[in-house]
């Protein structure tokens, strides 16, 4: 194999030999499925024999403008003829026809995202050879109309539902309700009719290489013609707009390109002997060890995943007396696979005439629930070590488990049942299509996306849905497999539920009861219930699997033996978020913003003290200030006894703590309207003028941070005093521990920090005195500015600890306003490739460097000293392992609801490390 090949083989030839060229090891170039295949080939596993055409042939391809890198062409011919040899089958033969599939496979599972065509090769001379071998005609005539089918739609692009509807009225005109009771000639004339919509709606422009007949297109009779446009497809569906929104909504790259497995088909849909279903090894929904999933008699591989027809559970398979000699191959074969990738595994498999193949393997997806019950029990089955258990569990998902559940103590009024299939409660209005749901999130409005199934272009109005309900599906449907990847709760197959989506409403069967459009319901998809109204919703607790798992994480991030420990602090202003985040896991609060203090009731006092003129109400409104302040404090660090609360100074401008100037000025226009006299106006002109006086063209790097402190010193005297009076009554009268640390913002300048610092030591030498108490109250730097990163080492000889805000060291690297940059041109770079991440949501590689190297300098000046991120990328798991381990800082701080999040992967980024010191 050289590095130039681009199609690899897997299976046996034909002699029983396995010629597999790949394995699980080559994901990046085979994808995940093609690598799969093969690696399930070498293990011995009935897999139907195929080729792959890897994932930079797609990029080559596309990157090239749809042109085909030279002699990959002739690579897939002549692996099509070592098909053919190896099966003894020709493609299009009229005696005994080769039919393959031709499905996409990147690198990371995208379930629905891209296309697949089954059946391909049949023409009107090879149904005809299928006639004679299988001697059942309806069986023929049932794959060549759903080629004909799929084709159209996947390749060409012809609406699916003209094929939909010609369907409904074939069974219409027949008198059958499901499709499986049409018999051989009704298909046979679908076949003519599904060819007569194929050449009414494809253009011979687009496509020149079609055959003509009365100036019209007819569908294509040569097989390598319909491979080759196959392959095309499935490339071009790397980008289509559904493959594109899921992964940027999984942070995939683009770049990574799909594969293109061709492989022989093997039929579910002949007779009662066949079967197809989608399985688990384990439950993906709450982790059970039990085979779970869906299977249907008399079926291919696509009815199970869209949900067309209702499915039955794995489990009885194996009751079914034609099936059950497959059926307990298939439990065998769970097992196998399940030791072998030593995970739980997601299974596509085909029972044809009694004998099983196995269509594809892949790691499952799995709820939070799931992974970490699987996690934990396969660390007790000894399948894996805990290091392993950690870091296999997705950081994100764990936002699953930290969202709100049905209040059990709430009466529900229970709508309708469906399948489990994706825990969690939701609450929102109902929709009935995705376009709907993305303008109701829009509107600020919660939703509940109403379908009888979903399918891949409703992703965009799944990603904003509260929860998802359809009235069709199993659990391994596209709405469900979906759902859980997303941690969107959802329930499936509620056959209660007669949608008329035209219509917007909903008859529940069995009752008189109708839903409409606007209608609130509420659903529990770990329950698989649906409930009229809004039900009260409680969050989760810290308890069994997740607790067990984080037990584990914490072990090891915070383990010195093997590196610097790994700590995980939170941003909290107020006790119940402190008490929240110790709940959590929080070691210390990492970021205590003090101006979140100023607001509410207490809006007033700051207000008086920034607009006075009299030095009477200033002194009096610092005297306020210094009293609630304090009180805030004593709580905090009551909360917080014996763990460390960093005390930011105050940070942001003065003006956010005053009125809206436009809001006065039409208060005062209002006044003057209704005859108000100048002694009464008098007064807000003056607050007025005063205010607009304060008005700065660029406040986020005006006055602000330190330059408060340094303008107004009156401000961080009194908020230093009401923290170390805090700590001081603290420690005298209560005998407590606590560790506050004073925070200075927003330094460039070596010499602010060191007047401010100046500032800070006075007052708590006279709070000691004051109080009779010894404070030991380091003072740092919030490290926020590209120039305080370069200049470090000069304030590090003056500052215990650095903490980097990197939200506002991310706007002045770049030089973007946050708020105007996200809602005005960061989302048009992103899609213009300008960007590849939204470096407010993942820190970026240049902000990485910064804060790199003023850990580097500040270490040189103070080997002791102790880094830290309070920015929001704190609770970013991408983010967290470079913070960690190209960084170097000791903490992350992030809200109190990411604390777990940031736990595990802190434990993540130390395994990292480990790996790459061993490799």
């Amino acid at each position: 194999m050289t590095d130039e090949q681009r199609v690899f083989r897997f299976g046996s030839d034909e002699h029983g030999n396995d010629v597999t060229e790949g394995d699980a090891s080559m994901k990046y170039r085979l994808g995940g499925k093609g690598a799969n295949l093969a690696e399930m080939a070498r293990i011995g596993l009935p897999v139907p024999p195929g080729f792959t055409i890897t994932c930079q042939t797609c990029t080559a391809y596309a990157n090239a403008g749809n042109v085909w890198p030279e002699g990959a062409l002739s690579e897939i011919d002549e692996a099509v003829e070592d098909l053919e040899s190896r099966l003894g089958k020709r493609l299009g033969d009229s005696h005994d026809p080769l039919l393959v599939s031709v499905r996409s496979g990147a690198p990371f599972s995208m379930p629905g995202m891209m296309d697949t065509v089954l059946n391909l090769g049949l023409n009107d001379e090879s149904v005809q050879g299928l006639i004679a071998q299988t001697e059942n005609p309806r069986f023929a005539w049932d794959s060549y109309r759903r080629f004909i089918q799929m084709f159209s739609n996947v390749v060409m692009g012809v609406d699916a539902d003209l094929f939909e509807n010609a369907l409904t009225q074939r069974r219409l005109v027949a008198g059958v309700r499901a499709d499986s009771d049409l018999s051989a000639d009704d298909l046979q004339e679908l076949v003519i009719e599904f060819k007569e919509i194929f050449s009414e709606n494809v253009s011979q422009t687009a496509y020149p290489e079609l055959d003509l007949s009365n100036g019209r297109v007819q569908f294509p009779r040569d097989p390598r013609l319909q491979l080759r446009l196959a392959i095309q497809a499935v490339f071009g569906s790397w980008m289509n707009e559904r493959a594109c929104l899921y992964r940027k909504h999984n942070s995939i790259s683009d770049d990574l390109g799909t594969a293109v497995n061709v492989q022989v088909m093997v039929f579910g849909n002949k007779g009662n002997t066949s079967a197809t279903g989608v399985a688990f090894t384990r439950n993906p929904a709450d982790g059970t060890h039990e085979f779970y999933g869906d299977f249907l008699v008399n079926a291919q591989g696509e009815d199970v995943v869209a949900g067309i027809r209702n499915t039955e559970p794995i489990s009885d398979l194996v009751g079914i007396p034609e099936l059950a000699a497959a059926g307990r191959q298939l439990e065998e074969t769970f097992v196998i696979l399940e030791n072998h990738y030593r995970d739980m595994c997601d299974i596509e498999f085909t029972i044809e005439q009694g004998r099983l193949w196995m269509l594809q393997t892949r790691v499952g997806k799995r709820t939070a629930q799931a992974a970490l019950k699987i996690a934990v029990d396969m660390v007790e089955e000894g399948l894996i070590s805990r290091e392993e258990a950690v870091s296999r569990i997705d950081p994100a998902q764990l936002d699953q488990l930290l969202h709100p559940q049905f209040d059990m103590t709430a009466k529900l009024d229970i709508l309708a049942r469906g399948l489990n299939a994706s825990p969690g409660a939701a609450v929102g209005e109902i929709v009935f299509s995705s376009d709907d749901a993305v303008a109701a999130a829009e509107e600020g409005r919660s939703v509940v996306l109403v379908r009888w199934e979903t399918n891949p272009d409703d992703l965009k109005g799944m990603t904003v849905a509260e929860g998802i309900l359809t009235s069709h599906g199993g659990k391994t449907s596209h709405a469900a497999v979906i759902a859980r990847g997303m941690g969107t709760p959802c329930v499936c197959g509620v056959e209660a539920f007669h949608i008329d989506a035209v219509k917007k409403e909903v008859r529940i069967e069995g009752s008189d009861h109708i839903l409409h459009e606007g209608d609130v319901i509420s659903i529990d998809g770990a329950q698989g219930i649906v409930v009229a109204g809004a039900v009260p919703l409680v969050s989760a607790e810290m308890t069994g699997d997740l607790d067990t798992v984080l037990s584990w994480a914490d072990e090891i991030r915070l383990d010195t033996t093997s590196g610097r420990a790994h700590h995980v602090r939170v941003n909290a202003d107020n006790p119940s978020d402190a008490q929240l985040a110790l709940s959590f896991g929080a070691e210390a609060i990492g970021l205590c913003r003090t101006e979140h203090m100023f607001l509410g009731e207490r809006k007033d006092i700051i207000q008086s003290f920034i607009l006075s003129d009299t030095d009477t109400v200033r002194i009096h409104a610092l005297d306020e200030l210094l009293r609630v302040q304090t009180e805030d404090f004593l709580e905090i660090f009551r909360t917080m006894n014996g763990r460390s609360v960093v005390v930011r100074l105050i940070d942001p401008p003065l003006h956010e703590f005053l009125d809206d100037p436009r809001e006065l000025a039409i208060e005062i226009a209002r006044l003057e309207a209704l005859g108000a006299t100048e002694d009464e106006l008098a007064e807000k002109r003056a607050l007025l003028r005063r205010i607009d006086g304060m008005a700065e063209s660029n406040p986020m790097l005006g006055l602000r941070g330190v330059r408060l402190s340094i303008v107004y010193p009156d401000l961080p005297l009194m908020q230093v005093r009401a923290i170390a009076t805090a700590a001081a009554r603290l420690i005298r009268d209560e005998g407590l521990d606590p560790k506050p640390e004073i925070m200075i913002p927003l330094v460039s300048i070596t010499e602010e920090h060191v007047q401010t610092r100046a500032i800070a030591e006075q007052v708590l030498k006279e709070v000691e005195r004051e109080y009779g108490v010894s404070l030991e109250i380091p003072i740092g730097t919030m490290v926020e500015l590209p120039r305080a990163c370069f200049v470090a080492g000069e304030i590090a000889k003056t500052s215990e600890f650095f903490c980097f805000g990197t939200n506002d060291l991310t706007q002045t690297t770049f030089g973007f306003s946050r708020d105007d940059a996200e809602s005005k041109f960061i989302p048009i770079y992103l899609h213009k490739k300008v960007l590849d991440d939204n470096p407010f949501e993942t820190i970026d590689e240049t902000v990485v460097d910064l804060v790199a190297m003023a850990v580097e300098r500040g270490r040189a000046v103070r080997p002791d000293m102790h880094f830290g991120v309070c920015g929001e990328h704190g609770g970013d798991p991408r983010s967290i392992l470079v913070f960690f381990n190209r960084a170097g800082v000791d903490y992350v701080s992030c809200s109190p609801y990411r604390v777990p999040i940031a736990r595990l992967c802190a434990a993540q980024a130390k395994l990292e490390a480990q790996s790459e010191r061993d490799a």
